[in-house]
């Protein structure tokens, strides 16, 4: 089989190349926070008694699980979008754009003095784009198969 490429296919090879940058600005912030908790590399994470008693332990703790999210969610979201892209390149990164910005905003909720309820919204917002892109890559890959 052969695959030719949309001539649109290029946003959503844009959109992909964000979510290089929204990586850094997690590890920026992750990095930031692990600095000034004092939490020494190879540990993952504070200790619940350390972060409770310690809020930059905490806000280090809030950084990592953020960035942590973000990992988890990036492969398949990215996956998704690329097949889905094949078909329906405007939608997929429109819908990608809007799960990008999402995933910034969950970063910086999260680091925020509101802690874990400063991701909230994004959470749900990122949450509704991924089941969208999702969605068009299944109907586009079921399109090749079934030929429609």
């Amino acid at each position: 089989m052969a695959i030719t490429l949309p001539d649109e296919y290029g946003y959503v090879l844009a959109v992909a190349t964000s979510t290089f940058f929204i990586n850094t600005l997690h590890a920026v912030l992750t990095s930031n926070r692990r600095r000034s908790s004092g939490i020494k590399y190879p540990v993952a994470y504070a200790t619940n008694e350390v972060a409770e008693k310690d809020p930059k332990a905490y806000a280090f703790n809030c950084a990592q699980r953020a960035h942590a999210n973000f990992t988890e969610n990036l492969t398949p979201f990215l996956g998704a979008m690329l097949v889905s892209g094949l078909r329906y390149p405007i939608y997929a990164a429109g819908v990608g754009a809007a799960w990008s910005a999402a995933r910034v905003m969950y970063a910086l909720g999260y680091t925020s003095s509101k802690g874990p309820q400063g991701r909230t919204l994004w959470s749900a917002i990122g949450f509704l784009c991924d089941f969208a892109v999702k969605g068009m890559a299944l109907r586009a890959s079921a399109g090749w198969v079934l030929g429609w």
